[in-house]
């Protein structure tokens, strides 16, 4: 199998971008992309670090992340796993990346930029839930914003709601497996989200 191992090789292979997939690229978050952010409440978040690479999901009630202006978006850390690969790879490495989506639009909205981590005891204080607040929020300095194309979600048919594959593993069944049922199973995905519901802020 062949590798290809060059940009020249690498491009050879493709047509010239579409002009549009130019055009459409910002350096700050302009008025329609800002309402576009506002109005996600989930994303997924990209780093890099000594330990690998990370793709994590981030989810609000409200809207994912708070826009302080057109070149700073912040994140609050809610509560999770406290594996905290992400917030690992920023202190190694701030580049980080954004895919805004929102559900029934098959438009993303990507923001790449260079991220550093708070625990600013106002910042926090002002993302207060429940009389809860994040262990830390993640400052991004966008340097980049872009819608991606929609090709992806179509073909994928995300938003159409197809039924769920048949013997699809549940995330029980996972842990089931990983931990020869000491953990996980049947009652683990029965009891999840009503577990969950006190712990998610």
């Amino acid at each position: 199998m062949r590798r290809i191992e060059t940009i020249e090789d690498l491009e050879a292979l493709y047509d010239a971008a579409v002009p549009a997939s130019l055009s459409k690229v910002a350096d700050h978050l302009t008025p329609s992309y800002r309402r576009w952010v506002e109005a996600a409440k989930f994303c997924v978040i990209s780093t890099v670090g000594a330990r690998g690479t990370h793709g994590t999901p981030r989810g609000d009630i409200d809207p994912v992340v708070r826009v302080a202006d057109p070149h700073t978006i912040l994140l609050p850390d809610w509560r999770g796993n406290n594996r905290l690969d992400g917030l690992r790879d920023l202190i190694e490495d701030p580049r980080i990346a954004f895919l805004f989506m929102i559900p029934g639009t098959k438009t993303t909205v990507r923001v790449n930029g260079k991220a550093w981590i708070t625990d600013d005891a106002d910042l926090r204080a002002s993302f207060e839930k429940k009389n809860i607040q994040p262990a830390t929020v993640i400052v991004t300095e966008v340097s980049e914003v872009y819608t991606q194309c929609a090709k992806a979600l179509m073909r994928s048919g995300l938003w159409d709601g197809a039924p769920l594959p048949d013997g699809l593993p549940t995330v029980g069944d996972i842990l089931a497996d990983m931990t020869d049922g000491a953990l996980g199973g049947p009652e683990y995905d029965a009891n999840y989200e009503v577990n969950a519901i006190p712990r998610m802020w």
